[in-house]
């Protein structure tokens, strides 16, 4: 019996579900019962009648996971998968700001933590964010932690007062460069490129479509040769997906760390062992479900 055979077994005897993000190597997510972006991944893991959930991808997630279905056990197969952006702020540093805008509303991505969230009035997704903002009335003024890409991103598609913190995903903001993105497209004068909004504005200025994970996944679907322009692991399992479709990632090394500490092996451990179990304390928790449930009502 193969490792995928044993973890499929396992999975199996102890009625567990496993999610994974798009930005997981291909072994996993072909492994996954569901796939997908962190909006997708809160409302599968919300739904999820499993009294056990392996979460491939970074403790933030779990801890959303977590925070979503208590009933469940969550599981983190790797427990140091963290998030650089998520650790950009902390919650004295979120409490300072507020004090700073004592009117202003919270809006915080969810890549942040559990405690970060609970300071906050609603959580968005990249997927979301820019239908969460609209949905504050027009005058209000905004705080939006912690990508400062992102929310500057979406005060423009909003037209929006939004104050961003100075975070973001190393990945996305260091990994890809105007130079690069021109010698592609000397390269490949026809193909499109399509960004994540976590990317730095150089990038955001230049890209053909600015869309979330999901968003891209769909883009992906409907069209062909295209430069993309997000974790390249995505890249690598759009590619998979649509092996006859003309992809390339506008840089093949620019791909999280974290995201690729969960591999095979520590899967199998995780639901053999149950060891690394993502819990959130209940004062916390129930002030980020109120976060993350208006975040859900809202992206209805």
């Amino acid at each position: 019996m193969n490792i995928e055979e044993k973890i499929i077994k396992l999975k199996n005897e102890k009625n567990a579900v496993i999610l994974a993000h798009n930005y997981q190597i291909v072994p996993i997510q072909d492994l996954a019962d569901f796939r997908g972006d962190s909006l997708q991944l809160s409302i599968q893991a919300k739904k999820s009648q499993a009294p056990l959930i392996v979460f491939c991808g970074v403790r933030f997630m779990a801890e959303t996971a977590a925070i979503l279905n208590p009933e469940a056990k969550v599981i983190l197969p790797v427990e140091d998968a963290g998030c650089p952006l998520a650790d950009m702020i902390n919650v004295e540093q979120l409490r300072e700001f507020k004090a700073h805008h004592p009117e202003a509303k919270v809006v915080c991505y969810i890549n942040s933590s559990a405690a970060v969230k609970a300071e906050s009035d609603v959580c968005c997704t990249s997927a979301n964010a820019v239908q969460i903002i609209n949905s504050f009335p027009e005058d209000e003024t905004i705080l939006f932690v912690p990508d400062k890409n992102l929310g500057s991103w979406v005060a423009k598609k909003s037209g929006r007062k939004v104050i961003v913190w100075d975070g973001y995903c190393p990945v996305h903001q260091w990994g890809f460069t105007r130079r690069a993105y021109e010698h592609l497209k000397n390269l490949y004068p026809d193909y499109k490129m399509i960004a994540h909004p976590e990317c730095d504005e150089d990038i955001i200025e230049v890209a053909d479509e600015v869309l979330s994970t999901s968003g891209m996944e769909r883009y992906v679907k409907e069209h062909d040769r295209l430069i993309i322009a997000t974790d390249s692991s995505f890249t690598d399992y759009m590619q998979h997906l649509y092996p006859q479709k003309k992809l390339i990632s506008l840089n093949t090394r620019a791909f999280c760390n974290n995201m690729r500490k969960t591999n095979l092996k520590n899967l199998l451990n995780a639901l053999e062992k149950e060891e690394t179990i993502v819990e959130v304390p209940p004062e916390i928790s129930e002030k980020a479900l109120s976060a993350l449930n208006k975040m859900l009502e809202l992206s209805h």
